[in-house]
């Protein structure tokens, strides 16, 4: 197990394999943990770095303000310390959001950039969803808590079609979400993602961008991706019909496709 320390907070780590690297930032309610079943294919060929932000999984609870930037000054200092530059980063949702604050003010850090189900800003819609859970996270009700979150992450389709998995899912979150020190993470996680708004910025980026939307995503719908495409230049668009806001859940195997491919491949648009 392996740490850092930023702002006085431990910061827990994950670093495996040899190769191209690959950082891998956490949507807002996971950890590195929720990578596990991706990790012997990510790291096979590649250097594969996780990472937990402040309030997430094995790093310190928060003993300071902070927002999804402070979260990006986070994954600087982490860079720093292990002397890895540039990288490849991948996130997913709230992580895709840091991503895009650490790309912004760290053009030289990084290789490429794949996002999914990613915003350039928290829209009022976003933002009243989070203030949903907030409101439901202080009942202390764990099934209110899994029943406000966890469905509208997925598809309807796949939510359907797994329903066995998801009831037994439900019984698996129910202890972590009755811990009012997860429930206080989250809390303070969800008003970090209040204020972003990179929307000014995303013209600064310049690296080879993916940008994956999915169709039936309703917390970070199409339009969101659309208009990141249309700000940030060398930037790809890719669309996952029928799929949802948890996309790497629904369908592993086109993510970590498109993670490998995007990051090991050699041919560029203007070498061909």
């Amino acid at each position: 197990m392996s740490y850092f320390t930023f702002k006085n907070h431990r910061i827990f780590f994950d670093l495996q394999g040899e190769g191209q690297p690959i950082l891998i930032l956490n949507g807002i309610m996971m950890s590195t943990k929720s990578w596990d079943a991706f990790v012997p294919t990510l790291k096979a060929n590649n250097m594969l770095l996780r990472v937990d932000f402040i309030d997430q999984g094995q790093s310190d609870k928060a003993q300071i303000e902070y927002t999804q930037d402070t979260q990006a000054e986070l994954i600087y200092e982490l860079l720093h310390t292990l002397n890895i530059k540039p990288i490849n980063i991948v996130g997913i949702s709230y992580g895709g959001e840091v991503a895009l604050h650490f790309a912004i003010k760290y053009p030289q850090y990084v290789e490429r950039l794949l996002l999914f189900n990613t915003t350039a800003k928290t829209s009022d819609w976003l933002l009243d969803i989070g203030r949903g859970w907030i409101i439901t996270g202080k009942t202390r009700d764990p099934q209110a808590y899994y029943k406000q979150t966890i469905p509208v992450i997925y598809s309807p389709s796949f939510y359907t079609k797994n329903l066995a998995w998801m009831k037994k899912r439900e019984v698996t979150l129910k202890p972590v979400f009755s811990n009012p020190v997860f429930l206080d993470a989250m809390e303070r996680l969800t008003i970090s993602a209040e204020t972003h708004d990179v929307r000014k910025q995303l013209s600064s980026i310049s690296v080879p961008t993916i940008i994956i939307t999915a169709t039936e995503d309703y917390l970070t719908p199409t339009p969101e991706q659309l208009y990141l495409h249309e700000h940030i230049k060398n930037s790809y668009l890719l669309s996952l019909p029928g799929v949802g806001h948890a996309s790497m859940y629904e369908v592993p195997f086109v993510f970590a496709s498109l993670v490998l491919g995007f990051v090991n491949n050699k041919i560029t648009d203007y070498n061909l």
